[in-house]
């Protein structure tokens, strides 16, 4: 059975979904808490809003600091992998080891994985993730200086802005980066 907890952060409420395994999923910051909850209801229909285990309350910690723009190890939360593609797992890995404030781009996970033609499927990957700040794929960037995509709502805005709160020392940050992480 999944169950869901939302919780207040600086920047808006958050939420964590899990199962006896571990995490199945996490929701970036929304700015009313009916919008995350319904997020959950969509992506897992059927599933109790509960308190969270004791288990998980480093990890919401972490995301609340990191929110507050405090450096945070978010890389011991417990995932349920189950469902997830060995390729996609090797991906979350190498991205869960990328520390607060710092980046890789999708071609230098790419070659970490053995081959640097693999930076698309990369890309592919974090567009899939189900746990958005937790596996940190605002943290992967495009060769170049680019930002490259990111899926969560407010898309490259919301990139920016986690980037920013994290005090990432990448150009793309500057200006574009002071906006809403809500717009």
């Amino acid at each position: 059975m999944t169950r869901y907890a939302l919780f207040e952060t600086a920047i808006g409420w958050a939420g964590v979904a899990w199962n006896d395994a571990g995490l199945v999923a996490c929701h970036l910051p929304e700015p009313e808490a009916e919008t995350a909850r319904a997020g959950f209801l969509r992506r897992f229909p059927g599933a109790v809003e509960a308190a969270p285990p004791e288990r998980l309350a480093p990890t919401l910690a972490g995301i609340q600091a990191l929110m507050r723009g405090e450096k945070a190890d978010l890389s011991d939360a417990p995932l349920d992998l189950s469902r997830t593609p060995d390729f996609n797992a090797r991906v979350y890995e190498i991205a869960r080891a990328i520390p607060p404030g710092e980046t890789l781009t999708y071609g230098e996970i790419a070659v970490r994985l053995g081959d640097k033609l693999l930076a698309q499927q990369v890309g592919q990957a974090l567009g899939a993730n189900p746990w958005p700040i937790v596996v940190p794929c605002h943290r992967v960037t495009a060769a170049g200086g680019r930002l490259g995509g990111f899926s969560a709502r407010g898309g490259a805005q919301t990139k920016l802005r986690l980037l920013a709160i994290e005090g990432a020392p990448i150009a793309v940050v500057g200006a574009a980066a002071q906006g809403d992480l809500f717009s």
